[in-house]
């Protein structure tokens, strides 16, 4: 009989063991009560309990999770009926706050986005919904982790996966972005010709200024060598004019032979390329004496024919 109550013994304190043991996994923890009221949170590890007395009212994980909210209909400000699906990713904070203060924490943080989610859209028109996808992300999350706050959860993030338009309206939508693209490409053709056509008057212009230019600077050139010309011919008519001067200089001539040379010089100037001699006042002298000369000597000729 001994032996008998030794193994019942023994089997009762295997059986307590266990049930006193308890092993809590990384990531996670367990909520204690002792006679129905909470006792403790029960950290990663080795737990001991009480058995009869302790129990474990939930396991509850520290590990960020998601909760993708179904499709929801909304209706935006413009009256136009769209479907939009989140996904909620939280993290539970309190672990004690998560178990007591709600009957469902997942279920909570589906009502709260999907009607949080038709308030925020009700306000803003179609075109708002779709450019502004990153205000609605950021304006849920605020409100989602502020209400959240007394469930012992914090909510760190909120996405619109999709948002689904009626088929009329997406045909719409699309003819309109076609219109508009079309818009566009007309637009920059436009402006592309209008560019061509003023890089063209430009290059036009540019290229006749240019022309104009070289014309001038041609003309300018071609004059400046005739003016040259001329007064290097001018230079060697004087250069010449003063060797000859020079040597009836050195002659020591009288004065009609100096009047017959500058007569001679007179008529190599009048025969150059200028068609126009100016005479000095004092050369009309000579000229005149030398007329008188001429005269006389042809009436002396002809006084010796008549008496021959």
């Amino acid at each position: 009989m001994s032996w008998i109550f030794l193994i019942i013994l023994l089997a009762l304190l295997i059986v307590f063991s266990i049930m006193s043991i308890k092993i809590v996994r990384q990531s996670e923890v367990y909520i204690i009560e002792r006679l129905g009221k909470f006792h403790k949170v029960a950290d990663a590890g080795l737990t001991i309990i009480v058995p009869f007395i302790d129990h474990v009212r939930s396991i509850v994980s520290l590990k960020q999770q998601t909760l993708d909210i179904p499709p929801q209909q909304v209706i935006t400000k413009d009256n136009v009926t769209i479907t939009i699906n989140t996904v909620v990713f939280y993290r539970v904070v309190d672990p004690a706050k998560a178990v007591y203060e709600i009957q469902n924490l997942k279920k909570g943080l589906e009502y709260l986005s999907v009607t949080t989610m038709r308030d925020l859209v009700g306000k803003m028109d179609l075109d708002a919904t779709f450019s502004s996808r990153d205000n609605i992300n950021d304006k849920l999350r605020a409100i989602l982790d502020e209400a959240t706050d007394g469930w012992g959860c914090t909510v760190d993030r909120v996405e619109v996966e999709d948002i689904i338009l009626p088929p009329d309206i997406k045909d719409a939508m699309e003819r309109q972005m076609n219109a508009e693209r079309t818009k566009r490409a007309a637009i920059l053709q436009a402006e592309g010709e209008r560019q061509a056509a003023v890089l063209k008057a430009q290059g036009e212009k540019d290229a006749a200024i240019l022309h104009a230019e070289a014309e001038r600077e041609t003309r300018m050139r071609t004059a400046a060598g005739e003016a040259d010309a001329i007064r290097r011919v001018a230079e060697a008519k004087a250069d010449e004019v003063k060797m000859v001067y020079g040597a009836m200089m050195r002659a020591n001539p009288d004065e009609k032979l100096v009047q017959l040379k500058s007569l001679e010089t007179l008529r190599d100037v009048a025969n150059g390329e200028s068609n126009k001699v100016f005479i000095p006042f004092d050369a009309t002298s000579s000229l005149a004496s030398l007329g008188a000369m001429r005269e006389m000597l042809d009436d002396n000729s002809k006084n010796k024919k008549k008496n021959k």
